[in-house]
């Protein structure tokens, strides 16, 4: 048998194309890397081809796909696995496939991903009727995600084979799959042919258009015993045309009249119920993996996960758990409930420690029914992977009183052959150990129920992915070597956080997880499919790089890029460049800088914290020459003024620098601090110095990194998204280097588009009319102060906006008018975005009768402060919200009006 593959693909000089399948001349499995893969001949400009002797027929379908190696040697998959040869349609000797490239970045692709195909897009196409030819020497395929269930894809063009492009008998197609298909005749003397697909009304049986552009062609060298199978890409019809609304709230934020203090999984079904009503099409949250690490409200914190799989208790309805046979034990429970659920906002701690303890008598009472509960059985063996040694590192953290692995007595490495005997049935602990086990099956049960009743009301479900894992996370217990553990993740500076951010996470070791293609996060994005149809990627920039900041510093403002091309001594040379590394890289200090941060308390700073040089300016004391040494110098001395002072004066001076050495490189590599010259130790270089550094700092953050770092994100990105059918949405905000857009692009990963944080540095807000169809937009996410409070906190911007935003003539109201809210909505409402999103707080600031009276309660995290308290509860009963009628024809017909 032969098998001859022509794929159309306008390549540039440089590249080349593989082809890789499941047969043993294709490599035996499709696999991603092109050297295991096999080339294809450059034929002309519009194709690429190969030809396969096969030693056997195969007796199942052959299932192909292609790769592209870029110039630079970096490798591009085409989208879909869905490309098949099916062998047994008839016993032709050869088979000749003409294919179209499927690029990742087409629209279309997005709507074969698990939320359209399972909910939003999941209709039963009406069957068509039409004969298939006895004898046939083509197939043609095509996709088309948007038609309607009465219509279907057609094909007409020259020639008796393709009806000479009659409308009234054009051939119908039959939809396999994601394919539309049929078998035609055309035998060589009908070819070539030009052809057109089109849509048919099955209903009323008639022709309705041809798909838009140029006549498709198909050449004239078949051959008399070969099958032809033609997939034709997508048909050629407007594909930007469905767009969605959906609200965005933290779990924990739900209140309802059956929850206890917090939001519960249950809880989400209220939520549907009210999309449903009010034509919402997705429901998105925060990440709602366990982080109860400390024991304190400062756990609160969604993105400091202590495992990347478990659920948090705190989103366990108990009365769930309990059903009818146990709601006896909830007596006590009861009071509390009752009490917590009316306070305005989460109490962290309480609601944790009340629900343990009455999980932890409810597994007493149940622990006999789970070994005969073969749901549980099988979730269990299905989970076992992490959920074991999740299960024991809750108990050596509750034994030990901390998650800090590395203090523990016994177990501070973990090792799996002594995990398997402590969580064995037959230990002694196996009780303190194994109601994590019955914690997580309930926690899994609801919100599978939740998300199952979403799907069944046509609601789509977005999680939220975070970037990094808790230090002292069961995850890096488990496999340290995949972290940097003496690394920080955080992010830049910018508007909301002047001196950075450190989330405190350790910076992922990519070069280890590429070793095992990515296993970890692999199954991670598995995890979250069993719940999830959709997931943003939280700081999507960190998979090109990610801001790191040493373990021994504090502020965020004393990270850099990783990875990153450094500078080089060299090039200050080549600069002529005056080079001092003492003078780059130690803090500045001199007695003006001095005078700067202790102002009259100077010289008692000098006499506790410096050391005189013999030029006249100081160095810091060893007990005081990292910030992380400063913070734990004052940790129990912050009573008076001078001690606040000097914390933050300190702070400053340690980040007065101007480059920062690479560990290793005996000087000769280098990273410049961010933000250099806002710095009194660039300030005090003389006016040349200061232009020649200019110029290379420019270099170094804007100019040559960009291909470096593209790379980067095309190394991992492709391989996770391919992992999985859920619709991925990245996180691009912030500091975004230009080949990011480039790369989401190219993948069809959504972007994220904020009116008030435009990626235009020219530019004073982003206009969601100009938003691109691949995006989400929102006027505001959880680290933002909601629509009402950004209005009330800057007066000047505010009055640009309503002038130039708004379109308004004269003073902008101070405080945000109902209308005003809402005319900012029904913006978004009318983007081309694909989805717009918000905050519900957002959406109920559009009517009087019902929102918050203080804006400023409804703000949910602050990214400036790294010990904020997660905290924020909708004021309203999710019951209530659902019976405010007006309020919900409003938001109904905004949606309907929009075409959302």
């Amino acid at each position: 048998m032969k098998l001859h593959f022509y794929l159309r693909f306008y390549s540039r000089p440089g590249q080349a194309l593989f082809v890789s399948g499941n047969i043993p001349e294709l490599g035996h499995e499709p696999n991603r890397k092109p050297d295991e893969a096999i080339q294809l001949r450059y034929m002309n400009s519009e194709y690429w081809q190969l030809s396969l002797d096969l030693m056997n027929r195969p007796h199942a379908p052959i299932h192909y796909h292609y790769l592209l190696k870029m110039e630079d040697g970096s490798t591009v998959s085409e989208w879909g696995n869905d490309r098949e040869i099916p062998v047994h349609l008839k016993p032709s000797t050869e088979i000749q496939v003409i294919d179209t490239w499927n690029y990742a970045g087409e629209y279309e692709n997005a709507f074969y991903t698990a939320p359209f195909q399972k909910i939003l897009l999941s209709r039963h196409t009406k069957k068509t009727h039409t004969k298939s030819p006895r004898i046939f020497t083509h197939i043609f395929r095509v996709k088309a995600p948007l038609l309607h269930a009465d219509q279907c894809v057609c094909v007409a063009g020259s020639g008796d084979g393709l009806q000479n492009w009659s409308e009234e008998e054009p051939i119908l197609m039959k939809k396999e799959g994601p394919w539309w298909t049929v078998p035609v005749n055309l035998p060589r003397e009908y070819l070539p042919v030009s052809y057109k697909y089109g849509v048919y009304d099955i209903r009323n049986k008639r022709f309705l258009y041809f798909e838009n552009g140029a006549n498709r062609t198909l050449p004239g060298d078949a051959l008399d015993q070969k099958l032809i199978l033609v997939h034709d890409g997508f048909v050629h019809l407007p594909n930007n045309t469905w767009k969605g609304a959906g609200v965005s709230i933290p779990v924990f934020s739900l209140r309802s009249k059956h929850s206890s203090g917090t939001g519960e999984f249950p809880d989400l079904k209220l939520l549907v119920d009210w999309a449903k009503k009010t034509g919402l099409k997705m429901i998105q949250i925060l990440p709602v993996n366990d982080t109860s690490a400390t024991g304190t409200w400062l756990d609160s914190y969604p993105y400091g996960s202590i495992s990347a799989f478990a659920l948090h208790p705190i989103y366990l309805n108990i009365d769930v758990v309990a059903g009818k046979k146990y709601e006896s034990h909830l007596k006590s429970f009861r009071k509390k409930q009752k009490q917590l659920n009316e306070l305005p906002d989460l109490d962290y701690e309480t609601v944790v420690s009340s629900k343990l303890a009455i999980l932890r008598e409810l597994y007493e009472a149940q622990k006999k029914d789970l070994n005969e509960d073969t749901k549980y059985l099988k979730f269990f063996e299905a989970n076992k992977f992490w959920l074991a040694p999740y299960a024991a590192f809750c108990y050596l953290r509750d034994v030990n009183g901390t998650t800090e692995f590395t203090k523990w007595k016994n177990y501070g490495r973990y090792n799996k052959l002594t995990i398997d005997r402590l969580t064995a049935p037959q230990s002694r602990h196996y009780d303190q150990i194994a109601v994590y086990y019955f914690i997580q099956y309930h926690l899994h049960l609801q919100l599978g129920d939740a998300a199952g009743y979403a799907h069944e009301k046509g609601i789509v479900i977005k999680g939220d992915i975070p970037i990094g894992v808790y230090r002292y996370s069961c995850d890096a217990w488990m496999s340290p070597e995949l972290y940097h553990l003496d690394q920080q993740a955080g992010a830049p500076p910018d508007s909301f956080a002047l001196k950075g951010q450190n989330w405190g996470f350790p910076t992922y070791n990519w070069e280890q997880m590429e070793k095992d293609n990515y296993l970890w996060w692999k199954n991670r994005f598995e995890q979250m499919a069993i719940y999830f149809d959709a997931f943003r990627i939280d700081h999507i920039l960190g998979f090109f790089r990610i801001w790191s900041i040493p373990i021994t510093e504090i502020e965020g403002i004393m990270g850099r890029f990783d990875p990153a091309i450094p500078v080089y001594r060299k090039e200050f040379n080549e600069r002529n460049i005056w080079f001092d590394a003492d003078r780059y890289t130690k803090p500045f200090i001199n007695d003006a800088v001095l005078w700067e941060h202790f102002t009259q308390d100077t010289e008692k700073a000098k006499l506790l914290f410096f050391l005189e040089r013999p030029n006249g300016n100081y160095l810091l004391k060893d007990f005081v020459d990292t910030q992380g040494k400063v913070e734990e110098y004052f940790s129990n001395k912050m009573e008076d003024p001078f001690e606040v002072k000097s914390r933050q004066g300190l702070l400053n001076i340690i980040s007065n620098v101007i480059l920062f050495e690479v560990e290793g490189s005996e000087g000769k590599e280098f990273h410049f601090r961010i933000r250099m010259e806002t710095t009194s130790s660039f300030r005090y270089l003389d006016w040349h110095v200061q232009n020649q550094l200019r110029d290379l700092y420019v270099n170094y953050f804007y100019r040559r990194q960009d291909a470096f770092w593209k790379k980067e994100g095309m190394k991992k990105l492709p391989a996770l998204k391919k992992s999985t059918d859920m619709l991925v949405c990245g996180e691009d905000l912030g500091m975004v280097p230009d080949c990011v857009p480039e790369v989401m692009k190219q993948l069809g990963i959504l972007s994220l588009e904020i009116q008030r944080m435009p990626k235009d540095v020219n530019s004073d807000f982003f206009r969601p009319s100009d938003a691109p169809y691949l995006s989400v937009i929102t006027p505001s996410t959880h680290d933002m102060s909601t629509i009402r409070g950004w209005w009330e906190e800057n007066r000047t911007v505010t009055q640009k906006f309503f002038n130039n935003e708004l379109g308004q003539w004269g003073d902008a109201p101070f405080f945000c008018d109902a209308w005003i809210n809402k005319t900012i909505v029904n913006q978004h409402l009318h983007s081309p975005a694909m989805w717009s999103i918000f905050q519900l707080q957002d959406l109920l600031g559009m009517e009087e009768k019902i929102r918050r009276e203080n804006p400023n309660d409804e703000r949910i995290n602050v990214p400036a402060n790294p010990k904020h308290y997660w905290k924020y509860r909708m004021h309203l009963f999710l019951e209530d919200m659902l019976k405010e009628k007006e309020f919900n024809d409003q938001l109904k017909e905004m949606l309907k009006s929009s075409g959302r």
